[in-house]
């Protein structure tokens, strides 16, 4: 197994890897540094099984002062990283705000091999943003007015963005949410906080 400090430095050596490889990571283009994942032919993620209720619990977005409904005829933006989490047998929701239809979240989660999410992390890492807040490797970054979560709690993928997350703690909310059901563990109070 290769320790992350080598996997960063040949994270490079990574990115020319061809597509056949499951997943790898990529820029998303169109002039921002997004780094997603690429999907390979076939899916190399396991069905997240939880619904978007059990992901996001109800009363879970109370704290943003709306009320949100589900969209269930969502369908996430081709190349986005919602898009290739649903590739990958991911789950992907999307909550609509009832007074302001242009305020949403989207949420995606997806259960990935270690090769995949090393890759994910390494370009992540090097794209920087870390939050040591989300208590696993986290990752944020805000474009043209969207925030974008990423969190790892191993072996899945966690992704949130919204106009409504402007800072890494305003997508804290989602991400302590999911991350206590998919790895309840990594949720308890660290010892001495």
């Amino acid at each position: 197994m290769t320790t992350r400090s080598r996997a960063r430095a040949i994270g490079t050596a990574l990115l020319t890897v061809s597509a056949s490889v499951a997943l790898v990571a990529c820029s998303g283009g169109g002039g921002t540094d997004d780094a997603t994942p690429s999907a390979s032919a076939a899916p190399v993620g396991k069905r997240v099984a939880q619904t978007c209720g059990e992901l996001l619990p109800s009363g879970s977005l109370d704290v943003y002062g709306k009320t949100f409904t589900i969209d269930r005829d969502y369908e996430p933006e081709k190349g986005s990283p919602a898009a290739r989490i649903a590739q990958q047998r991911g789950r992907v929701c999307h909550w609509t705000a009832a007074d302001d239809a242009s305020t949403t979240i989207t949420l995606a989660v997806a259960d990935l091999p270690e090769q995949s999410l090393t890759n994910l992390k390494d370009a992540l890492y090097e794209r920087g943003g870390s939050v040591p807040t989300y208590r696993v490797e986290g990752y944020f970054s805000l474009t043209d007015g969207i925030g974008r979560a990423d969190a790892f709690a191993d072996p899945y993928w966690i992704t949130a963005t919204s106009t409504l997350f402007t800072e890494p703690g305003g997508a804290q909310p989602v991400i302590d949410a999911v991350r206590g059901v998919v790895a309840p563990s990594a949720s308890a109070t660290p010892t001495g906080s």
